[in-house]
């Protein structure tokens, strides 16, 4: 806004410059051509005549200026045919004043215009040479004598800055006075050449200069207070500004605030230039709503650079360069590296977005409710860097206070509604719950409830599945789908039934983030498979964390920013021993947080028809063996009567032969005794032999 106002100022000295030399051309040819003095004083009267058509930027509709200029141009004109010499009135009366106003006044602003620029210019190299100060091989003396430049050039063009406004200020008034004066001079010089007795020169004309002579003296008193004005506000800013020339100032003295809904300054923005290459640009950067704009010196305006409306910020390790954040757009398909000028600016700039991808800058006192939502999650959250903490925290203590009531706050992140519609915040997490900010693998630290396999820590994973060597535990699942993830924060929930618990922990983890300035997320890749979810590093691939998909009762994604999603772990111990404990993991995605929760909603569908069907067929082994057993005994008792069946049959064969044998004795004996007598009865023996 300063420059782009500089610069009116500046086009709308360019016309006064303009329109002067022409004035002054004017002048000085009745000054020189006495011979053409009438042609010189009808140009004079000509250009009077067009003041009110000139676009001054400034100088507005001024009807007063305009209607007594055009009553001069009258009069000129008419004495035009009247003048002859005029030599040294003109000279003293007329011409003077108007080249001290071009001679002085005007290259006056030029000269300092000039050294305004270089002054700029000499700060920007500063700053430049500033901003490229090495973090890890940082010499103090260098780094003293950069701080010193800057320090000069920024004093230096503040000095400057000042003083060129105030000239450009005073040549408003010394416009209006090197319009009148030379005139003034000009008709008072033709009153004493004609002696008060030229026919066109009346008194109602004498009255009039009269009154334009008070105007230029009032206007002339009117500069003299103003710039004495501006000369003691220059001293006081001064005096107030000293502290403000050091790039970095003291946080002690000059503490970030936290609450800011809008922000604006100067960045250095990070250009990729090839693959490995990159240069930085200083850009004024200021955010307008929900966006994040940038403007570059000459712009008419600010264009813009990304929709920061629950966008993620961090801080980053860039280069060789100090106080870097990253901001990433809502769909992650977008992120920007920026540098702050102090740690100041670092953090307010962080705090800012941060405040501003919660929208809270959308209600109608956003910094009041800023305010309010990092006081309330101050009181209800305690950050704990390690489950080590975490751990000694949990141990059975006799609390000599009781602990302190919280309230929710209508800025939080999760849901709007005022209450939760099934349980309180206390009844979802515990007070005074300790908060996990970083990944503890399994080889520093056990986390409840994970049981470590032997082999386990330390021990590369594909992600995929395919192994060259020993069999991996997730080869015989049908589901394997890997996502990048980003770990926010864990811990211990009093509940497990409701997704509001899931939406309370983020809201808590999140505040404590931005209150605590932790901004650093670690990445890795969650594996999603039928039996457990993986953390894996992604240079390493090394499995971090492992947590069974069985002890997985709720996961959900937050309401409004579905990067964010999170599942609560039901594992055993915690604060008492031999009860089951509930912990809620919170992670961030590239815009995945519902394909995420899918997935794990996919895998537990999964593994329960498959359980389902390893009963079943359980069940049906079970029949098949009953079955199997009842036709063994079936297949026995027929056996059984079979033996008894042949056994009666062999009985009465047995029985049958022995009364056949005794018949058959008798037969023979008979058949004897008439064989010789009755041959006709041959048939009937042989049907006796036969039964």
């Amino acid at each position: 806004q300063t420059r782009s106002l500089l610069g009116v100022f500046e086009e709308d000295a360019a016309a006064i410059s303009n329109y002067i030399n022409q004035l002054f051309q004017a002048m000085h040819r009745i000054y020189d051509a006495q011979n053409e003095l009438s042609a010189a004083t009808h140009l004079t009267s000509k250009l009077l005549k067009e003041y009110e058509k000139q676009r001054f930027p400034l100088g507005g509709d001024d009807e007063v200026m305009t209607s007594t200029l055009q009553q001069f141009a009258k009069v000129i004109d008419e004495l035009s045919s009247c003048h002859a010499v005029l030599s040294t009135q003109l000279a003293d009366a007329m011409m003077f004043p108007i080249t001290q106003f071009k001679e002085r006044d005007l290259k006056e602003i030029l000269t300092l215009k000039e050294v305004f620029q270089i002054a700029s210019n000499d700060h920007d190299a500063a700053i430049t040479r500033y901003s490229r100060l090495s973090k890890r091989r940082e010499n103090e003396k260098i780094k003293a004598e950069v701080t010193e430049d800057v320090y000069t050039s920024r004093k230096k063009q503040h000095q400057t800055m000042m003083h060129y406004f105030c000239a450009l200020n005073t040549l408003q008034y010394k416009k209006k006075i090197s319009l009148l004066e030379p005139l003034l001079g000009y008709m008072q010089a033709q009153i004493s050449f004609f002696k008060m007795g030229s026919e066109n020169l009346t008194e109602q004309l004498e009255e009039f200069l009269t009154n334009i002579g008070t105007s230029v003296q009032n206007v002339r008193r009117e500069m003299d207070c103003e710039v004495e004005n501006m000369q003691q506000t220059i001293e006081d800013l001064e005096v107030a500004s000293d502290p403000l020339y050091l790039p970095d100032p003291d946080p002690t003295k000059f503490p970030a605030h936290r609450n800011l809904t809008r922000k604006a300054g100067y960045l250095n923005a990070r250009n990729k230039t090839g693959l490995v290459s990159s240069s930085w640009e200083r850009q004024f950067y200021f955010t307008q709503g929900g966006n994040l704009m940038s403007q570059a010196r000459g712009d008419v305006a600010g264009g813009l650079v990304m929709d920061i409306d629950n966008c993620s910020v961090m801080a980053v390790d860039c280069e060789d360069r100090r106080y870097c954040f990253q901001i990433t757009s809502f769909d992650g398909k977008k992120s920007s590296i920026l540098q702050a000028e102090s740690k100041k600016d670092y953090e307010e700039w962080i705090c800012t977005i941060n405040n501003i991808s919660k929208q809270i800058y959308l209600s109608e006192n956003p910094e009041e409710i800023a305010a309010r939502v990092n006081q309330s999650a101050l009181e209800a959250v305690t950050p704990s860097p390690s489950f080590q903490q975490r751990h000694e925290s949990m141990r059975p203590a006799v609390q000599s206070r009781p602990p302190a009531v919280r309230t929710s706050s209508t800025g939080s992140l999760g849901s709007d509604s005022a209450a939760l519609s099934a349980l309180s915040l206390d009844s979802l997490v515990a007070p005074d719950t300790p908060i996990q900010f970083d990944i503890i693998s399994p080889v520093s630290e056990d986390l409840p409830g994970q049981a470590k396999s032997s082999g386990q820590s330390g021990r590369r994973t594909n992600p995929f599945g395919e192994s060259g060597g020993s069999k991996p535990e997730t080869e015989d699942s049908i589901l394997h789908q890997l996502f990048i993830v980003r770990f926010l924060g864990s811990m211990e929930v009093k509940s497990d039934e409701s997704p509001d618990v899931v939406y309370e922990t983020m809201r808590q983890i999140l505040a404590a983030r931005a209150i605590h300035n932790v901004f650093r997320m670690t990445e890795s890749h969650l594996l999603v498979t039928c039996d457990c979810l993986k953390l894996i590093d992604p240079q390493t691939q090394v499995t971090r964390l492992r947590f069974p998909l069985p002890n997985v009762v709720l996961y959900a994604t937050h309401q409004e920013n579905k990067r964010l999603f999170g599942f609560v772990l039901r594992t055993s111990g915690g604060r008492v021993e031999s009860r089951q404990t509930s912990i809620c993991y919170i992670f961030e995605s590239n815009n995945e947080g519902e394909k995420i929760c899918d997935s794990v909603g996919l895998a537990k569908q999964i593994a329960f028809h498959a359980e389902l069907d390893r009963k079943a067929s359980e069940k049906q082994k079970e029949i098949d063996r009953v079955k199997e057993k009842q036709q063994k005994e079936l297949n026995k008792q027929k056996q059984i009567e079979k033996d008894l069946e042949e056994q009666s049959r062999l009985i009465a064969a047995s029985s049958r032969s022995n009364q056949s044998s005794a018949e058959g004795q008798f037969v023979v004996l008979s058949s004897s005794q008439s064989e010789d007598s009755d041959l006709g009865e041959d048939g009937k023996k042989k049907r006796e032999s036969e039964a």
